[in-house]
């Protein structure tokens, strides 16, 4: 959960301001807590059947084929826009590693960075799956690293002190460009909380039995993993805009330039995550392609051909990547354009087709209007972007 969106957090505040920045990080918190106890729920709610995959909760909730046909691209676009996010992260962390700790060094374009972060995706794709051992140490390191670099993006900010020509107010000055950065700031918050995707394929590994469902163990998890997500996202939002204004880059560790080898550390600690993370992300695309060529093409893949295509995967990623280098503007658009989906509308909408609340019980209008809400929000946010 706690991943490079955070280090954007500070960025969407000056875009907000104090007032309606603290409201939505908190709204969102608390709904995707809630659309993440759906999730949870929902894995294991209709009797006799485990829900291992989003698409397969989505074909129980709206058919085999409209299933498919609405959860699937969504899904991609998600898990593909994770994996060029942190290629460019990993990339540009790279590049900035090397600039502080060598200022007078000549320096090197953003395209190489990215190529030598994605020599180690490369190596790491053709790990198992989500059981195997080597999955879960990069997973844990990854935690262990996102939580190193958050600690020093606080810590060194509030070492650093508020700026003495620090200023709160909107940067855009005009009625449009308040409105366009007011809905690119949801899209950055939006990516920030993006974790859904991946937790039906996380609680498929623990274990299940009708007298201790999985649910048990993995809701414990999740509450254990949110209350470690406000510890990050809230003093790294608000400190980050408190020290800085609206002057904050749209990544906090740029705005910090000293201690050097502090921000130096940090930048590597974000090389690491990103690492994790793509790691993750990518056993996603990995399994679905994998399942086609069995399913539906009948057609059992070998070692040779997982090789062929996990490669091609990862080239392809870091090729728009090296095409669209753009942190800031690639955390907006896929957080409107793709994250708002799977982690705000999509559960409520899961919810009221499985669970069945009765009509206008409390569980029947947080969802429908939870549900409303996200709608009319990404509506607005794909029509920014686009």
């Amino acid at each position: 959960m706690v991943g490079a969106g955070m280090l954007g957090l500070p960025f969407a505040m000056a875009e907000l301001g104090w007032g309606p920045g603290l409201a939505v990080l908190v709204l969102s918190w608390i709904m995707t807590l809630y659309t993440l106890w759906q999730m949870v729920e929902m894995h294991e709610m209709v009797p006799g059947k485990r829900f291992d995959r989003y698409h397969e909760l989505a074909q129980q909730a709206f058919g085999e084929k409209l299933g498919i046909y609405i959860v699937v691209p969504q899904q991609l676009i998600v898990v593909v826009g994770v994996n060029i996010v942190y290629m460019v992260t990993g990339g540009k962390s790279l590049q900035m590693f090397h600039h502080t700790v060598c200022s007078s060094c000549k320096k090197i374009k953003t395209t190489y960075f990215i190529m030598i972060f994605a020599s180690v995706p490369f190596v790491l794709s053709h790990l198992p799956n989500f059981n195997s051992t080597a999955s879960a140490c990069v997973s844990l390191a990854a935690a262990v690293m996102s939580l190193s670099y958050y600690t020093i993006a606080w810590s060194a900010s509030l070492h650093k002190g508020v700026q003495p020509d620090v200023q709160y107010g909107h940067v855009a000055k005009s009625t449009a460009g308040k409105v366009f950065n007011f809905f690119s700031a949801l899209g950055d918050i939006a990516f920030a909380y993006a974790g859904h995707h991946v937790v039906l394929e996380i609680q498929a590994t623990i274990p299940s039995k009708p007298e201790k469902p999985s649910k048990g163990p993995m809701w414990r998890g999740v509450v254990v993993a949110y209350i470690i997500v406000a510890l990050c996202y809230f003093p790294v939002a608000l400190i980050g805009y408190w020290i800085f204004g609206n002057s904050v880059e749209d990544n906090i560790l740029v705005s910090l330039e000293k201690p050097a080898w502090l921000i130096a550390l940090a930048y590597m600690f974000v090389v690491g995550h990103a690492i994790g993370s793509y790691q993750i992300s990518s056993m996603l695309v990995f399994d679905m392609i994998e399942k086609v060529l069995k399913r539906k093409l009948h057609f059992e893949p070998t070692q040779p051909h997982k090789f062929m295509v996990r490669n091609i995967y990862v080239a392809f990623t870091m090729l728009v990547a090296i095409s669209f280098p753009f942190f800031g503007g690639l955390l907006s658009f896929f957080g409107g354009f793709a994250f708002a989906l799977t982690t705000y509308i999509f559960p409520c909408m899961m919810w009221l087709a499985i669970y069945k609340p009765r009509s206008f019980s409390f569980s029947w209008w947080t969802n429908w209007v939870s549900f409303l809400l996200s709608n009319f929000l990404f509506n607005v946010l794909s029509f920014k972007d686009l």
